[in-house]
């Protein structure tokens, strides 16, 4: 046990002296609203700041980041890591733009179906991530599965990405109840994506607001901001690449870069919260660690 607690100790210390890292799920009510995009966009952004972003394929069974990056087949993944074949820091690829991905299984069920004791320890296996980083982005599933659950949960900051379609909206306050109400998530930030007008932006978080200030309690909304649909974002996607890293001048990737600032105003977290936490350790600035020569 002691030397147990001594291991545990330096790792501490070793992960204290690296910069502490900002964790964001990014996650929908349902799919086709362009979550992915906003991952990949946001990190390509977050790069072009200066920062070491990662992008995280967290949906597990049907992968698309290195499909939507033109990224060849990537040789090792999340299976492999489940499997104890790798180790995240061997299955880790570069992508355009800057950024790094940690690329998921694609069609293989057995990823689809995973405990949630195995979403806990592919979860603490990022404690052990050696590559550097500051910024991950957490491209998780659409819908409520138990995967999305343990991977928000985990974050410390939840973006809710929805776009002008009825389904859109009443999906992603199901998945805010399930949060809030079951797993103590009270805080999301609301990106409204491919809208056609400034002010579609505003009216479809003024939507939300309206329907979750009436039936959930101590939830709390923040508009994150809008993202303009435009040609420039379509090639892009047929491209394979960010629209920010193909078209950086065009009205999508100027937003993109907007939401990126703001985000990155944001204070940094300085202790773990009551979730898991990915890099929980990093989260705690040296100062605040106690002496666990102390403790042993």
């Amino acid at each position: 046990m002691a030397y147990e607690l001594k291991d545990q100790a330096e790792g501490l210390r070793r992960m204290s002296r690296q910069r502490p890292v900002r964790v964001l799920a990014v996650a929908s009510g349902k799919g086709g609203v362009g979550k992915t995009n906003v991952s990949v966009n946001l990190a390509t952004a977050f790069a072009k700041m200066g920062r070491r972003p990662m992008v995280m394929d967290a949906d597990l069974g049907l992968a698309n980041v290195d499909v939507l990056l033109g990224l060849p087949p990537p040789k090792f993944n999340l299976f492999h890591v489940i499997s104890g074949e790798r180790s995240l820091d061997e299955v880790v690829v570069e992508a355009p733009g800057g950024i790094k991905v940690i690329p998921a299984a694609s069609g293989i069920q057995r990823m689809a179906e995973l405990s949630p004791a195995e979403h806990s320890a592919l979860i603490r296996a990022f404690g052990e991530l050696t590559v550097p980083v500051d910024i991950l982005m957490v491209d998780a599933a659409a819908g409520i599965s138990d995967s999305v659950v343990s991977f928000t949960k985990a974050s410390q900051e939840v973006i809710v990405v929805v776009c002008d379609e009825p389904a859109s909206i009443t999906d992603a306050y199901a998945l805010i109840k399930l949060l809030s109400r079951e797993h103590g998530v009270r805080r999301f930030r609301i990106l409204a994506n491919m809208v056609q007008t400034p002010n579609e932006g505003r009216d479809l978080f003024a939507m939300l607001v309206r329907v979750t200030d009436h039936f959930l309690d101590d939830v709390v909304l923040d508009f994150l901001g809008a993202i303009p649909f435009d040609e420039y974002l379509r090639k892009a996607v047929k491209r394979q690449r960010a629209v920010v890293e193909a078209y950086p001048r065009s009205k999508s990737a100027l937003a993109f870069m907007k939401v990126a600032q703001k985000i990155e105003s944001w204070p940094m977290p300085r202790g773990a919260g009551g979730y898991i936490e990915f890099f929980v350790e990093r989260l705690v600035q040296s100062s605040g660690y106690p002496d666990w020569d102390a403790y042993l």
